[in-house]
């Protein structure tokens, strides 16, 4: 997704939303071996029933970074100023998640050209499992 420009970005905006397919336990294995997360409530069932979970639970950072790499794709990863997040829900095997967002504040601050999202990473039953506020720097083009 090519970056949009400074004057085409207003608050309201808000990009096409992306869903990513239901997460496999495949998944999560891969993700735990990337982040180095290696904790068996992540992917080893009777640890996960042991503990009261129906099903190993999803590692938080994973539908975070969903989230804030689509938020990325758009405005460029480069261009990350601040990021804040917070996780609402658990995710499990099975779940869909779509990630969305909206500008909600355009300004400049120390001679820069900046955009607030606000962003959301919702379940398929539409309980928010991760909410995000990000804000990038934006270059005039």
């Amino acid at each position: 997704m090519k970056t949009p420009r400074w004057q085409d970005i207003k608050p309201g905006t808000e990009p096409p939303a992306r869903v990513l397919a239901p997460i496999s336990r495949t998944d999560i294995v891969r993700y735990q071996g990337a982040s180095g997360d290696m904790q068996p409530i992540h992917h080893d069932e009777p640890f996960a029933r042991a503990a009261g979970y129906e099903a190993p639970l999803v590692v938080g950072m994973f539908p975070a970074g969903v989230l804030t790499t689509w938020a990325t794709d758009w405005l460029g990863p480069q261009n990350v100023r601040r990021t804040r997040l917070r996780w609402k829900a658990p995710v499990w095997p099975g779940d869909v998640l779509s990630c969305s967002g909206k500008v909600v504040k355009t300004y400049r601050e120390e001679g820069a050209q900046r955009v607030d999202l606000e962003l959301s990473c919702e379940k398929q039953d539409g309980q928010v499992a991760v909410l995000a506020w990000m804000t990038f720097v934006i270059e005039s083009g």
